[in-house]
């Protein structure tokens, strides 16, 4: 038996090693997550604020948001306490991976303004603004997926009034998620999928 824990030790170790390291710093249980997809990456507590939404706050706004930042940095960032930033969810370029950092009950603070902070979900996409090379179908699809289950669990419209831009929250200096952010298209898979 002792034998058996340590080669199921070592497997499991090795198995480890092959996992690139950008994953392995999200990879965790999908058991605390809101969204199926998703896999936990916690945001360190000092990035948010403890909430019980939608009783608190109700939800009525998904928030995208392009990180200026690979999809590593962007979960390293909200991990760092000193951060004072976060969003609830990361979606990476190249796959579409999707990492929960922040509860959906819980206000994560991504928006820049407080009341749209308590009202909304905040989207993160690895990427820049001015490099739509970032911007796959890959990337698209899951973040869709992902807003479509966000609009029909509050019951919120799949139309541009509910799904916005971090450029369009009111006192803004933010330009995300950039002129290169194809919404016709964006729109269209929320509502397809």
């Amino acid at each position: 038996m002792q034998r058996r824990r340590i080669l199921h030790g070592a497997a499991v170790m090795a198995a480890a090693a092959l996992v690139p390291a950008s994953d392995r710093a999200v990879a965790a249980s999908t058991a605390d997550t809101d969204y199926p997809g998703a896999q936990w990456s916690p945001a360190a507590a000092a990035n948010y604020t403890a909430s019980s939404r939608p009783s608190e706050h109700p939800v009525d706004r998904v928030i995208i948001h392009v990180a200026q930042q690979t999809f590593t940095e962007t979960i390293g960032i909200f991990r760092n306490a000193a951060g004072k930033v976060s969003a609830h969810y990361v979606v990476r370029s190249g796959d579409g991976f999707v990492a929960q950092c922040v509860r959906e009950r819980d206000v994560a603070w991504h928006a820049g303004n407080w009341d749209y902070n308590t009202r909304s979900i905040g989207i993160e996409h690895e990427g820049w603004v001015d490099q739509p090379s970032y911007f796959t179908h890959t990337m698209y699809e899951r973040s869709a997926r992902l807003t479509a289950d966000i609009c029909d669990r509050y019951g919120l419209a799949k139309d541009r009034a509910h799904i916005i831009g971090h450029h369009e929250v009111p006192g803004s200096d933010h330009t995300d998620p950039g002129v290169h952010w194809d919404w016709v298209r964006y729109i269209r898979l929320v509502n397809l999928l």
